[in-house]
């Protein structure tokens, strides 16, 4: 297992972005590792750390403006090679659809639920962090 897992947090506003810190706190499950947090207010930044490298989940304010988090998802999913998972925080559970067009992995309804918010992330944390295995191909003679 690695020794902490970075989550990226998009949202114009700081009180988001502290809730969500405060809800996942330091490690969102037992099984996985400690969190560290890159917050980020602005589109552009989001999209110089992704190309940086080095997060493993990105959770999306989709209330945050003038770029909200779904555009910036989609944006996200489309110009980021291997763009790691999103979260995205949605305003309304009937905004689940316009999740599933900016192709977040994940919705969760704000204002923030910390045990909704918390499984969540760390289902995202465990598929990215999982070793990958190889299929080995064989052939009998």
């Amino acid at each position: 297992m690695q020794a902490t897992a970075t989550v990226l947090v998009y949202s114009d506003d700081a009180n988001t972005r502290e809730q969500v810190r405060l809800a996942v706190g330091r490690r969102p499950a037992a099984d996985l590792p400690p969190v560290e947090y890159v917050e980020c207010a602005t589109m552009p930044a989001v999209l110089t750390e992704l190309e940086r490298g080095g997060i493993d989940v990105c959770v999306f304010d989709g209330e945050t403006s003038p770029a909200g988090g779904m555009g910036v998802c989609r944006q996200a999913k489309d110009e980021i090679f291997r763009c790691p998972p999103v979260l995205v925080l949605i305003g309304r559970p009937q905004d689940a659809w316009l999740a599933t067009w900016s192709r977040a992995d994940a919705a969760v309804a704000h204002p923030v639920d910390p045990v909704a918010l918390s499984e969540s992330l760390a289902g995202l944390l465990r598929a990215r962090l999982a070793p990958k295995t190889t299929a080995v191909a064989t052939t009998a003679h």
